[in-house]
């Protein structure tokens, strides 16, 4: 009998596994929400985050990556989600989010949120929605120059 294509994959949180080097390339080069981002930057995300990696089983190279900015009690960011061209293809990226939703489920986060550009149909595989009411969520891009705003005395 042989492996189904998930088989050959294990996703753990880990953090003694991961490839630094190999996530920052991955990320710097080729994912285009983070092109040009620094090692110095990554580093600093991956150290305070949660970070699952995608592992082949035979060889044990890691082949994805995803993390997850919470605070373990009421909210999550799903973000920097990753998969090697290698390994596309197979189910690794709803897989991957599978477990990240399945790690965070028992803790009682009410809400995890993510932000895709092409992926929409990956994350509808493991219950991610549209949000209902866009309208009552905002954002500030502090990295504009204009973003940080002196109040009126």
């Amino acid at each position: 009998m042989t492996d189904t294509p998930l088989e050959r994959y294990e996703i753990t949180p880990d953090p003694a596994r991961l490839d630094l080097v190999r996530i920052h390339h991955w990320l710097s080069t080729d994912a285009y929400w983070a092109l040009g981002r620094s090692r110095e930057k990554q580093d600093l995300a991956i150290e305070g985050s949660l970070n699952f990696g995608a592992y082949e089983t035979t060889s044990g190279e890691q082949v994805g990556y995803a993390r997850v900015v919470t605070d373990h009690a009421t909210f999550a960011w799903l973000c920097d989600v990753y998969v090697a061209p290698s390994a596309r293809g197979r189910g690794l990226g709803t897989r991957l989010a599978a477990a990240v939703r399945d790690h965070l489920a028992p803790t009682g986060i009410r809400r995890l949120m993510l932000a895709t550009e092409d992926a929409h149909g990956v994350y509808e595989k493991v219950g991610f929605k549209p949000l209902g009411d866009p309208e009552k969520w905002m954002h500030l891009g502090l990295d504009r120059p204009d973003a940080v705003q002196q109040l009126p005395s």
